[in-house]
């Protein structure tokens, strides 16, 4: 077993979005990443479909095992979200240079909010909060609690 999958798998959902948290305690960065993570995760659909649309259903299919191995409420959320992207990808006649210009505007948007918040963004620490990120605002969503580590 690999290191990241060792470190993975010692993970909680809870111990991911607590950790996620300590840099999202300001009520406006967190309000910049409720809009821009699910709308950076959205182009990259956009992106992939646009080049590949099997390519981009075996990476989200990877991402969906990713989130069942923290919690099967998330995983059907991020499942659901997912489905529901991809059904207005089919009826938007948005191309890849669309996508690609909402993603960069997405991403400003997020470091803006971390400047503000005054933190780097998690995943410059670990890769897999990139993940995480939709985790976190999905969880906001369905009532949980993003707490900061004590």
């Amino acid at each position: 077993m690999s290191r990241t999958q060792k470190r993975l798998s010692k993970r909680s959902l809870e111990q991911w979005l607590s950790e996620y948290s300590v840099s999202h305690q300001n009520l406006i960065n967190k309000k910049i990443h409720w809009m821009a993570v699910p709308t950076i995760f959205v182009s990259i659909l956009g992106m992939g479909m646009s080049l590949s649309v099997w390519i981009t259903l075996v990476l989200s299919a990877l991402v969906l095992l990713f989130y069942i191995q923290l919690s099967t409420p998330l995983f059907l959320a991020m499942g659901i979200f997912i489905l529901i992207c991809l059904s207005v990808m089919a009826a938007l006649p948005i191309g890849f240079k669309v996508w690609a210009s909402i993603f960069v505007v997405a991403w400003i948007g997020q470091f803006v909010g971390h400047k503000i918040e005054g933190k780097k963004p998690s995943f410059f620490e670990d890769l897999q909060f990139l993940l995480i990120g939709p985790a976190w605002v999905v969880n906001s969503l369905m009532g949980g609690k993003n707490k900061q580590t004590a």
